[in-house]
């Protein structure tokens, strides 16, 4: 058994870091229990912390999601939160992962035959990691990391569309977007398709997961319309949340679960890559606290502590297309940008009368444009034009998939709840129990 230990400091007395090499360059196989095998397991191993810190983000999420929503509608939110990633992680093993990476094995008419069957039918190890990945991780491991990541885009849209979406049709909407329309979107970069051909850059997915969410969330909030008392004779209304500090909670698990987001994304543990890409994430996530805090104290005339909390979220979602090409100075520049437009952003969407509860179209809509396109600027060897064409691309395949699905839905099963349920609350009228044992208006 080769410990971790002995990966990061000596192997058959070859000290690792020392030489200040990366992993990938420091040996050949040299057979049973060689260094090869020491940093592909290394890699596999740091790929599986990743995704465990990618999958905490769905509780981060279900935290601010119940955090800047009204008491009496948690259970729903967390009832949406929970169904949202095991929905979401069943509907990409039947055809998510198929679609999104059909030339893994030769796929036929874009949907990979054998990669369904490997997830669903085979119980060994052997076939799966040898040669896989040029041998930097296993099938399985690729599988779920990816898995966590298309059930985030879901997640994005939960938030938008709170207090006031029938669950059935939320969780259908899940169901087709993560099974068809992430996906679809995903191949074409990550899944070796035309925008990866050519030049298009995003690295975890500012584009590819929190725009088409947030594209998403947009087409949703804008069909379902605002939540009733949010706008009054031309007034916006502040509709209270219900608690402060579990946001707070939810905004420092979610940058948490960044690490693994961006950090993983590298898709090895080389630890120069690795710790440059963590370093420009939290540099990212500062500086979309300063410019949420300033630009709210400047346009709002108040402290407003959602809109440092939506700051940290925005200078994340605006690095992660460029994490691991951009300088922590860049990093910090682009941060900061996105907290400025994610306060600029969420006053436009009230101005239009679309009611996003969360923010999560300003967040992860507005600012990930905002990072890819500020990657074809800052980062090293991309370009601008290419990135625009990404995210136009990206951005009309999201919205009008996203557009069908809720339309499809409203004139069938219908979107929104009676108003004698969103004015009691969803939790006691149609889960029967309260997220709070307070005394709720009647």
């Amino acid at each position: 058994m080769i410990s971790l230990f002995s990966v990061f400091f000596r192997f058959d007395g070859i000290l690792l870091l020392g030489a200040g090499l990366p992993l990938t360059e420091i040996a050949q196989p040299t057979g049973s229990g060689s260094v090869a095998d020491a940093i592909f397991t290394t890699n596999n191993v740091w790929m599986m912390v990743a995704t465990a810190l990618v999958f905490i983000m769905h509780l981060g999420f279900a935290c601010v999601e119940a955090g800047f929503t009204q008491a009496k509608n948690t259970v729903n939110i967390l009832f949406k939160n929970t169904l949202t990633p095991v929905l979401g992680i069943v509907t990409y093993a039947m055809i998510g992962f198929a679609l999104m990476y059909p030339g893994l094995f030769n796929g036929f008419l874009g949907f990979n035959k054998e990669s369904w069957h490997l997830i669903w039918l085979n119980s060994g190890a052997a076939d799966t990691s040898a040669g896989y990945a040029d041998g930097g991780y296993t099938f399985w491991t690729d599988f779920l990391y990816q898995a966590m990541f298309a059930a985030t885009a879901a997640t994005i849209v939960s938030g938008a569309v709170a207090e006031r979406i029938k669950l059935s049709a939320y969780l259908t909407f899940t169901l087709v977007y993560v099974a068809i329309v992430y996906p679809i979107i995903g191949s074409w970069k990550w899944g070796g398709g035309f925008l990866d051909e050519l030049g298009f850059v995003d690295f975890a997915g500012s584009t590819i997961v929190h725009s088409v969410g947030g594209w998403g969330a947009l087409v949703g909030i804008w069909l379902l319309g605002p939540r009733i008392g949010k706008y009054n004779n031309g007034k916006t209304s502040e509709i209270a949340g219900s608690s402060v500090p579990l946001a707070t909670i939810g905004v420092f698990l979610l940058w948490l679960g960044w690490f693994g987001f961006n950090g993983g994304s590298v898709l090895s543990a080389d630890p120069g890559t690795v710790s440059l890409v963590l370093v420009t994430t939290t540099m990212g996530a500062c500086g979309g606290a300063i410019g949420g805090h300033f630009t709210s104290m400047a346009a709002m005339k108040r402290i407003d502590f959602g809109m440092v909390l939506n700051g940290v979220l925005a200078g994340l979602v605006g690095v992660t297309a460029g994490a691991d090409i951009i300088t922590p100075l860049a990093a910090f520049f682009i941060g900061g940008v996105a907290g400025i437009l994610v306060v600029f952003s969420v006053i436009l969407l009230d101005k239009l009368k679309l009611d996003d509860c969360v923010g999560a179209v300003s967040v992860h809509l507005t600012c990930g444009v905002w990072g890819t396109l500020a990657t074809g600027i800052f980062g090293e060897g991309a370009s601008f034009i290419a990135q625009l064409y990404g995210v136009l691309a990206c951005g009309a395949a999201a919205t009008i998939g996203a557009f069908v699905i809720f339309y499809i839905l409203k004139v069938t099963v219908g979107l929104r709840v009676d108003p004698h349920l969103e004015k009691h609350g969803l939790d006691s009228e149609e889960h029967g129990i309260r997220g709070y044992t307070i005394l709720l208006e009647k």
